[in-house]
């Protein structure tokens, strides 16, 4: 396997610390977010913007980007705008998703939610705003990158949150609620789209940014779509087992909006064993890329690991 590029520096399993690297990059990210959004007049947008987008979060999107760019020789400086763009895209779904035409949810990442603080109208605008912008900062701030790769990028993204992706996993999501039919295929579909194509995104841009080749991409897409699905099974297995200050959100609203979810179908151990599956299968995909991987294959591991 020939890779796109070399790492100078690739941390060795030995070595790293998943802690110490999340830590590190989470706060590179945060600087970078702080800087990426100034309040100017009219400043109640930009406020509700920030306000959502600088909220504590684990930063899991962005951290993505950055490792897969770095894993194919490419720096964290090329891929640090496409990173913040990511979380705005997501933070963009946040918001209106806990809207009240939507989840109707009071509380995200620990704080009230943004229509709660600024009012429907302004959240939605805030999301509008934050949508758009992302796609302007990847076109206006990345550098040292080829402008095809950059067009690339910016397709990607819109793919990713567009009604082939996550807009399309919510319409889903929003007509399948209170349905007692709901299969496998169809709980799948929600997902891969509603949250699987954004975070496949995450990693397909970094490595878009870095050259990769086209065998690299899909291999690195194939492990971005497994950690996708294991994600959002996690996710609702916390919805069940954790609390409304472990996860920073309402605990058991899916319950309460009889959304079907995997542990519904499942149950609570064979939704965790396929979760675990799904992650041993996207770390062998990344066996090719040798110790350079280190970071992705730990982040897989996090996922199923993280308790909120």
């Amino acid at each position: 396997m020939v890779l796109t590029g070399e790492n100078p520096s690739p941390p060795t399993s030995s070595t790293f610390d998943l802690s110490t690297y999340l830590a590190e990059r989470k706060a590179e990210v945060e600087i970078a977010l702080d800087d990426s959004v100034q309040v100017t007049y009219p400043e109640k947008i930009y406020e509700a913007m920030r306000y959502s987008l600088l909220a504590t979060g684990k930063r899991l999107r962005p951290i993505l980007c950055l490792a897969t760019c770095e894993l194919l020789g490419g720096t964290a400086e090329m891929a640090m705008p496409t990173a913040c763009a990511l979380e705005m895209i997501h933070t963009m779904s946040l918001i209106h998703d806990d809207l009240p035409a939507m989840d109707n949810d009071d509380y995200r990442r620990g704080q009230l939610t943004n229509h709660k603080v600024y009012g429907e109208d302004i959240a939605i605008l805030a999301g509008d705003g934050l949508l758009s912008y992302a796609f302007e900062f990847v076109a206006t701030q990345t550098t040292n990158v080829p402008p095809q790769q950059v067009l690339q990028v910016i397709g990607r993204l819109g793919q990713a949150v567009g009604a082939t992706g996550l807009v399309g996993g919510q319409v889903v999501d929003l007509e399948s609620e209170g349905k007692t039919d709901i299969t496998e295929e169809r709980l799948t579909f929600i997902h891969t789209h509603k949250t699987g194509a954004l975070l496949e995104a995450c990693v397909v841009c970094g490595a878009i940014l870095a050259g990769a080749s086209v065998e690299n991409l899909e291999r690195l897409s194939s492990y971005a779509q497994k950690i996708g699905l294991a994600f959002q099974i996690v996710d609702d297995i916390l919805d069940i087992t954790a609390t409304q200050e472990e996860l920073g959100k309402t605990a058991g609203k899916d319950l309460k909006a009889q959304k079907a979810t995997y542990p519904s179908l499942w149950g609570l151990e064979e939704s965790k064993r396929r979760a675990t599956e799904l992650i041993q299968q996207a770390q062998a995909e990344l066996a090719p890329f040798g110790e350079a991987a280190t970071p992705l294959i730990a982040i897989a591991q996090f996922i199923t690991s993280r308790s909120h």
